[in-house]
């Protein structure tokens, strides 16, 4: 007796849970509702069966419950119970199914006025691009991936050379106009996932999958990969930002086409050197740094890194922490640099500087550091060298004592928490697992005792290829 009324107390219990709880979809933002319904019918449909089996279990345990005189009867076969069976059982399938069936004929079918935005998905980032003036985006090979080209377009045909490239995980898309999203890979299974537009789909690498929506609410969304991906899954985040068509039309004119950013000149060393006179001072004649004026090398660091850096610098991604007082100090040099082709002459004269060796001023347990590390090493390798298929830089050879304040800094969330940190917010979340100081400094100490492997430049292309 008492199990059957625990069942019952139970499911009642969840009814009134299921009515009165907090926890339900977000608001929709989009033109599906009718997955809204899909779901919602689910749930009536699993709740009904539910609810039978457990009120059929109460009443099993209390009619059938043990009597000592009372004998079992044994019967093989009820035709008719098998009948009543398997009709509702079928017209539960049923219910199940085909508002889902439905559905995703209306999801797959992209209606003709829609424009296109494809999604790529990497470990563990998005980027997105736009068809150019001739409406089409050009035909891409995984073989062509690399630093230089890393969507893989090919340059040898017209129709991609006016793509535009949106290579920072924040995509902008117009009101009330229906997009077709196309998704592909880059190297595992990701999923592109907008909770409040109820629209998903995996992104699989060797082809292209879609859907479409039509954005019906202004705002910013959240974008995630609903795919477990790998090691920094959970931290592959975007966002997606609804504005008014004229806003689009103009953050998409601001966008660099594919054949803008083939056709840039590579930076003048000679004219980087006279920029580069203003950040002597600090980072030293060499760029070896100076931990006396709290300054960082620059000698060795990834272009891609230090103009990324120098950007979060210029727009207040970094540096304008209260408690980052030596990056509000770099924050003024960073934005005198006033356009991308000083930014590009000061990083050419960078890279021709030598790369000498620090001086470690760390001292941690060098075995538990190696162990902490590996998590690191996903993303910034196994020698610290840096990864540039997943936009990691360079740690081995960087100064130490800039490591232990920079990783304090992305525990404590005073750096990476900007929304345009678009990689520093990952950050935030991996530093995590340095429950101490104790543990930052170990895995520091053991990042200075690796030995400066350069950087993994193509291992992009070369997992593309594998």
């Amino acid at each position: 007796m008492a199990m059957a009324i625990a069942l019952i107390v139970l499911a009642l219990g969840s009814v009134v849970f299921f009515f009165l709880s907090p926890w339900y979809l977000t608001p929709l933002a989009s033109n599906w509702g009718a997955i809204d319904h899909t779901i919602t019918i689910s749930f009536w449909v699993t709740g009904v069966v539910y609810l039978a089996i457990t009120f059929f279990l109460a009443v099993a345990l209390i009619r059938y419950r043990y009597k000592r005189h009372r004998r079992s009867l044994y019967e093989p076969e009820n035709k008719k119970l098998e009948v009543w069976l398997t009709v509702l059982t079928s017209l539960g399938i049923a219910a199940l199914l085909a508002p889902g069936l439905f559905v995703w004929g209306s999801f797959v079918t992209v209606p003709d006025d829609a424009h296109e935005v494809e999604v790529v998905g990497q470990q563990w980032h998005w980027s997105f691009r736009f068809p150019g003036e001739d409406g089409e985006l050009g035909p891409v090979r995984a073989s062509l991936i690399s630093d230089d080209n890393p969507y893989g377009i090919d340059p040898d045909d017209p129709r991609g050379q006016d793509d535009i490239l949106v290579r920072s995980p924040r995509l902008m898309l117009p009101i009330d106009r229906p997009v077709k999203m196309t998704l592909r890979s880059k190297d595992v299974i990701h999923n592109f996932k907008v909770p409040p537009f109820r629209a998903k789909m995996d992104a699989i690498p060797g082809q292209t999958s879609y859907f479409w929506l039509t954005p019906t609410k202004t705002g910013e969304f959240e974008a995630v990969c609903a795919e477990l991906c790998g090691i920094g899954h959970f931290a592959m985040r975007g966002r997606v930002e609804v504005v008014d068509q004229q806003t689009f039309d103009e953050w998409l004119a601001g966008k660099p086409t594919f054949g803008e950013l083939a056709a840039r000149e590579p930076g003048d060393p000679e004219a980087g050197a006279e920029h580069f006179a203003r950040c002597v001072a600090c980072h030293g004649p060499q760029g070896g740094g100076k931990q006396e004026t709290n300054a960082p090398r620059l000698a060795g660091l990834d272009a891609e890194y230090l103009k990324r850096q120098l950007r979060n610098f210029r727009i207040g991604a970094r540096g304008t922490n209260e408690a980052d007082r030596f990056g509000q100090q770099m924050r003024p040099f960073a934005t005198s640099l006033q356009d991308e082709d000083v930014i590009a002459d000061l990083i050419a004269y960078l890279e021709t500087l030598p790369v000498e060796s620090t001086r470690p001023t760390i001292a941690g347990d060098v075995e538990r550091g190696k162990r902490l590390y590996r998590t690191c090493a996903s993303c910034h390798g196994p020698e610290g060298q840096g990864m540039p298929a997943f936009n990691a830089p360079r740690l081995a050879g960087m100064n130490d004592w800039y490591l232990v304040r920079q990783l304090q800094h992305f525990r404590e969330g005073v750096r990476g928490r900007h929304p345009e940190d678009w990689y520093g917010n990952q950050m935030v979340d991996m530093t995590q697992i340095l429950v101490d100081e104790a543990a930052l400094r170990d895995v520091v100490a053991y990042i200075g005792s690796l030995s400066e492997a350069p950087a993994v430049a193509d291992a992009g292309r070369q997992s593309a290829e594998e």
